[in-house]
């Protein structure tokens, strides 16, 4: 099949590259000149494991496209998706504009049947407009069909769910546009949601919020069981060990991130505002969220003995989680910002996202390595699980701290361990 996305982030970026590898003939329309210009050459503007390989496999193959332009890709394009950012307005509904404005360019270019589905994350309602635009901006006598396809994709394992999602959602009110998408997905191994596109706008947000909810719950655990005496880890770990109930998810920490937890809480709560239902169980949520990552801040000024005034803290990780070098709404933003307004010093390091920090994180030191992050540190803190940091020389660590301090967000050491090596260690719910 021929086939067009609109936005080449980490859904359309991702989503195009597999069925590029798929053997289709995939465009991918952007509107910045350096990056369609850079992806032709390969380059990425994000980091996932595996990806660069598939795309410059597929640019080479001539199945994979890049392009500015809408002439190049919509007319010969059997199925179009929409694939770009629907990020927050401050009163947390979903930024349409440029899904709107991208529908409207998609009209003004469709010549023979086609079906218009929306990977972006977009609210209860909105593919309707999107309808309404094709249909004023599109050719007369040209016919098309919308469609409601959400993506459940992790980054740092985006190719994989990609290939093996647990389900796939197809929303959309065409048994036409149906048969086009289940045989566009045929080689892809997930269970089939055939559906009407409100429900497929709602699964998305829904199922997020629960994700969101399940880690908030977690963390409320695990600072109530601190508070009692209790394991708070041996709790989780048994609530998980039910089957109606699941393990994943329910892992305390120093709170989620990212590109889709923060932004779906804030629309779901919006969007529940607008159908008048107060949803006050997720705005629960967004606040035990905050006050996971503020609580790090207040265990690290405790551990230093009250006061962070002149005192050198060591961040280790900054990526919301690893794997990525996403900073959207990272933990490490509100922890360090937090830090430096109590005035401590901050040095840090992260594998693959210390570019992006230092274009949000100011007045931070940052170090190639986690070694010399470490060195003549006051306390060391562990914002992210990546997997170098489970294996690193840890003695030579402690040796190089000012004072063996080293505050676990993510619960990744094993707390006798590191307490027999001389360190003062606290980790979440323990």
């Amino acid at each position: 099949m021929v086939i067009t996305f609109v936005g080449h982030g980490y859904v359309g970026l991702v989503t195009a590259s597999v069925f590029a590898d798929l053997g289709n003939t995939v465009w991918v329309i952007g509107h910045t000149p350096e990056k369609i210009e850079n992806l032709k050459k390969g380059i990425l503007p994000i980091y996932e494991p595996g990806l660069e390989e598939i795309v410059k496999r597929n640019v080479k193959a001539e199945r994979l496209l890049f392009t500015l332009s809408y002439k190049d890709a919509i007319p010969a394009s059997e199925a179009i998706f929409i694939a770009v950012g629907t990020p927050p307005k401050k009163n947390g509904e979903a930024d349409l504009s440029v899904v709107y404005d991208v529908a409207k360019k998609i009209g003004e270019n469709l010549q023979d049947y086609t079906v218009v589905a929306t990977k972006s994350t977009v609210p209860v309602g909105t593919n309707k407009k999107v309808k309404k635009i094709i249909e004023r901006a599109k050719p007369k006598g040209v016919r098309f069909n919308i469609a409601s396809i959400p993506e459940f994709l992790r980054e740092g394992q985006a190719i994989s769910d990609t290939l093996h999602p647990d389900r796939i959602v197809i929303g959309t009110d065409s048994k036409e546009a149906e048969k086009i998408l289940i045989r566009l997905h045929s080689p892809i191994d997930g269970s089939y949601v055939l559906t009407d596109i409100e429900t497929a706008e709602m699964i998305k947000y829904a199922a997020n919020s629960f994700l969101a909810t399940k880690i908030s719950f977690a963390n409320a655990i695990a600072h109530l069981s601190e508070l009692t005496g209790a394991d708070g880890l041996r709790v989780l770990g048994a609530i998980g060990l039910d089957k109606r109930v699941g393990s994943e998810f329910l892992f305390a920490g120093a709170g989620y991130g990212g590109s889709c937890f923060p932004k779906d809480v804030k629309a779901m709560i919006a969007i529940a505002k607008k159908a008048g239902y107060n949803f006050s169980l997720l705005k629960d949520v967004e606040a035990i969220n905050r006050e996971a990552m503020f609580r790090i801040v207040e265990k690290s000024k405790k551990l230093v003995g009250g006061n962070l005034k002149d005192k050198t803290i060591g961040i280790l990780g900054l990526s919301f989680k690893p794997n990525t070098d996403d900073m959207r709404d990272a933990p490490s933003i509100v922890v360090v910002n937090k830090l430096l307004e109590d005035n401590a010093k901050i040095k840090a390091y992260d594998p693959v996202a210390m570019d992006n920090a230092k274009n949000i994180l100011k007045k931070v030191e940052f170090h190639p390595d986690s070694y010399s992050v470490a060195k003549d540190c006051d306390i060391l803190i562990v914002m992210t699980e990546w997997n170098e940091f489970r294996q690193l020389d840890l003695l030579r660590i402690k040796n190089s701290m000012k004072k063996p301090i080293l505050l676990d967000g993510r619960n990744i050491y094993e707390p006798q361990t590191l307490r027999e090596m001389g360190f003062i260690y606290q980790g979440v719910g323990r």
